[in-house]
């Protein structure tokens, strides 16, 4: 799993032994990674991911570093530590060290913010600390990834959901001083409304710059800071979210869904629905 320039090793120099990844198809944005480190831990990098980590040993000493901020401490099991992409980090112990990292994709959580009505979010740095809503969050990520997806296709994206959601609700903040290029909550807004208003209709990124009152090239260059993706791929995204709770509703053709919300036909409905969710439409409903 390939997420930075990272180093890391045990006692005997070597990568801790790995126990468990997940990397779900589609685009959930999220990927588990379960390690164990033997009688001593290292870890050094900058990653291009978001890094949540959540200690799986009994309280130990650590010697942490992010950025410019160094904590020696002695955290127990549970313990949560968060490292923004693009910021250095480090750890180290002298003991044996089980861990759980959840790599994030900050294009997925820059929308998960905005969705959330806090455009332009920033992920907190996190040296320690506890969040155990989060933690119960992530064992039942664990759980069904263990049990290899018991419980349908998309529950794990379900869960992945609340996952981003804790993420925003309480590790993120807004800006101290909101940039004047991005696409505000009230603005974001009026285009969600009009998209779901106009699902089955084409929409130009003209019509939604408009919205904002910019130009259509400022406008996308603005939209794709503050949302994590292109308005074309952002009305796609509604979209699909309209397309996927009528199937679920089970009571209209999957040809009838796509003509309702928007895509050329089914087989470019079932396309979006594989390449995002990983799954056929047929899996949809279980």
């Amino acid at each position: 799993m390939k997420f930075g320039d990272i180093k890391w090793a045990q006692h005997d120099g070597a990568p801790p032994a790995i126990l468990m990844t997940a990397a779900p198809r589609g685009e959930s944005g999220v990927s588990l990674l379960r390690t164990r480190f033997a009688k001593a831990a290292y870890f050094n990098g900058t990653a291009h991911q978001h890094l949540i980590f959540l200690q799986l040993s009994p309280r130990q000493r650590l010697n942490c570093r992010m950025g410019g901020r160094k904590l020696v401490h002695e955290p127990g099991y549970g313990a949560l530590a968060i490292c923004p992409a693009g910021i250095d980090c480090s750890v180290d112990s002298e003991a044996d060290m089980d861990t759980l990292l959840l790599t994030v994709d900050p294009r997925r959580l820059t929308l998960a913010a905005a969705e959330a009505d806090v455009p332009q979010g920033r992920l907190n740095e996190r040296l320690s600390g506890y969040d155990a809503e989060l933690l119960a969050i992530v064992k039942r990520l664990v759980a069904e990834t263990r049990a290899d997806y018991p419980n349908g296709p998309l529950f794990w994206s379900e869960i992945n959901d609340e996952f981003m959601s804790r993420l925003v609700d309480t590790h993120m903040s807004s800006p101290a001083r909101p940039s004047r290029g991005i696409i505000g909550a009230p603005t974001l807004q009026r285009i969600r409304d009009y998209v779901t208003a106009r699902l089955a209709e084409p929409i130009e990124v003209a019509e939604l710059a408009g919205l904002a009152g910019r130009s259509p090239f400022h406008f996308t260059r603005a939209f794709a800071r503050s949302v994590g993706m292109t308005p074309h791929r952002y009305v796609v995204h509604l979209r699909l979210q309209a397309a996927v709770a009528r199937i679920r509703e089970g009571r209209t053709r999957l040809a009838d869904i796509a003509a309702e919300t928007g895509f050329s036909d089914q087989s470019h409905l079932s396309r979006w629905i594989r390449r995002v969710h990983g799954v056929a439409p047929s899996d949809i409903g279980l």
